[in-house]
């Protein structure tokens, strides 16, 4: 597992209980410690092909966790790489000395991996040349088994009656040594994978939702790393409260020195500098070096020490020439804001307003999120831009090329169809 994420792999929230009403106790079993014993880091070459020969050896689906240090270091890099398979016991690589995992891909060969938020670990896997030709998401398949929590802990407490150890998600993975109760943690985490992935696969075959999983998990493996963002810098918090564009390109300027400071040292950019104390700098506007270390953060020892730095950087964004100032914001090629709607095109406002309705529905229907039956995105530009003649066959058409799996084009294209044509 890795650092606490939107989606992730850290512990959902529990249920709010009603004044009145006592919490339940748990009958789950904690996993307080590995089942054959914490095997020692493999930091050699020689220790790393060992345990590829006995992966070889292995049978069955190969459990597989990353840990990195978001928050702490620049990128999101693996600092340990968690591997189990029946007949092999677990694996716990120290990626930093060992940064060519070739003995481990080979050993896995075509072999099913099972990940919990694969997206999550998939490229920093990739990285270190670990890519899976066949998987198994268990959080992908919680949600379409119809789960409330998918988070990895709350789905083990569900369906396999245990409670996983918290509290070392977010930890700083590039410590080293890693302590024991870290690495106990960690190697919990890929002991209980394989069962869950029997646990869910029943369920999901018992659903008839089996095929789905798979094409789920095809359309994962097919997608390969995320896109570099465009204009990233456009991402830091608080920035809405700067209104000209000239203050964008100052505050794009002190991001870049910012980013490339991070990069060289290997830290993570909010610690280098808080985004607040970027907007800070651009809103208050310094005109020496001086004004600007005496702003919050730049007083710190290590901020005054490069406060010339972040100077140079507003001086940089002050002096960007008129007509190559950053635009307020990206244009989109997408249809606005659902909230204007209603004001420049009542009809297609009536057309979300149905497919919405429909597709919760069938959600409410099937037990599956309404996210995971289509991304909002494709239905929003759907409904914005139907088809010139719609039919079932143009709207499936629209899905396809949007990237919907055949699943999901045969449960939803009859309803897109009728709220396409609404009026």
């Amino acid at each position: 597992m890795t650092e606490a994420a939107p989606d992730d792999k850290a512990p959902d929230q529990a249920p709010a209980q009603a004044p009145d009403q006592a919490p339940e106790e748990s009958t789950a079993v904690p996993l307080l410690a590995p089942r054959d014993g914490l095997p020692p880091v493999i930091e050699t070459s020689t220790a790393l092909v060992e345990y590829a020969g006995k992966l070889a050896g292995g049978s069955g689906p190969v459990a597989v966790d990353a840990e990195r240090a978001s928050g702490y270091r620049y990128g999101q890099k693996a600092y340990l790489v968690q591997l189990r398979r029946a007949g092999s016991g677990t694996g716990l690589v120290d990626p930093v000395p060992l940064p060519d995992m070739g003995p481990i891909q080979a050993a896995i060969g075509d072999a099913e991996w099972v990940l919990h938020a694969a997206n999550q670990d998939l490229p920093c896997l990739a990285e270190i040349g670990l890519v899976p030709t066949r998987l198994f998401d268990t959080e992908l398949a919680a949600r379409l088994a119809g789960l409330p929590r998918v988070g990895l802990g709350a789905v083990v407490e569900s369906l396999l009656g245990f409670t996983l150890q918290k509290g070392h998600s977010a930890a700083d993975w590039s410590t080293r040594p890693l302590p024991t109760d870290w690495l106990v943690y960690a190697a919990l985490d890929v002991e209980v994978l394989v069962d869950l992935r029997d646990a869910l696969a029943a369920i999901l075959e018992e659903q008839g939702k089996t095929e789905w999983a798979r094409q789920e998990f095809a359309a994962v493996l097919a997608a390969g790393p995320p896109a570099p963002r465009v204009d990233p810098w456009r991402r830091t918090s608080g920035m809405h409260g700067l209104r000209s564009r000239r203050q964008l390109a100052v505050l794009r300027a002190l991001w870049e020195a910012r980013d490339l400071l991070a990069r060289r040292r290997d830290i993570a950019p909010g610690r280098v500098l808080p985004d607040s104390a970027m907007v800070a700098a651009v809103a208050a506007d310094p005109t020496s070096v001086e004004q600007l270390a005496d702003l919050p953060v730049f007083r710190g020892r290590a901020n005054r020490k490069i406060a010339s730095t972040w100077f140079a950087a507003l001086q940089k964004g002050r002096a960007v020439p008129e007509g190559q100032l950053p635009a307020p914001s990206l244009p989109g090629d997408g249809p606005p804001p659902v909230n204007r709607w209603a004001d420049r095109d009542p009809e297609a406002a009536q057309r979300l307003q149905a497919a919405r309705a429909g597709l919760a529905a069938l959600g409410e229907q099937w037990s599956v999120p309404v996210e995971n039956l289509l991304t909002p995105d494709l239905v929003r530009r759907l409904m914005w831009s139907p088809p010139a003649e719609v039919s079932a066959e143009s709207v499936a058409g629209v899905l396809r090329d949007g990237g919907a799996r055949e699943w999901q084009i045969g449960l939803t294209t009859d309803l897109l169809t009728a709220a396409a044509t609404t009026s």
